[in-house]
């Protein structure tokens, strides 16, 4: 991971993830929120928005993609009360 100007991280991806994707530290906390791929497919990139206050701790180590895709994940709808 790397810490772009613009307050975005830059990822190193061993495969390709979706926009959208959450990735977790090893306890399962949430690190940060991929916001777009970028770079060649052979080595891809993501641009992501941090989801802690505290992201310079994680800058160095890996994180790992959450098994909830948001592609996979069910609606939620709520019904109207009558």
């Amino acid at each position: 991971m790397h810490l772009a100007g613009s307050g975005r991280v830059i990822i190193q991806l061993s495969k390709e993830l979706v926009e959208g994707q959450i990735l977790c530290d090893e306890k399962g906390t949430r690190v940060a929120k991929i916001n777009e791929m970028i770079g060649p497919v052979s080595r891809p990139f993501a641009s992501a928005t941090p989801l802690t206050n505290n992201i310079k701790k994680y800058i160095g180590k890996s994180i790992f993609a959450s098994e909830e895709t948001p592609i996979n994940k069910p609606k939620k709808f709520r019904r109207n009360k009558k």
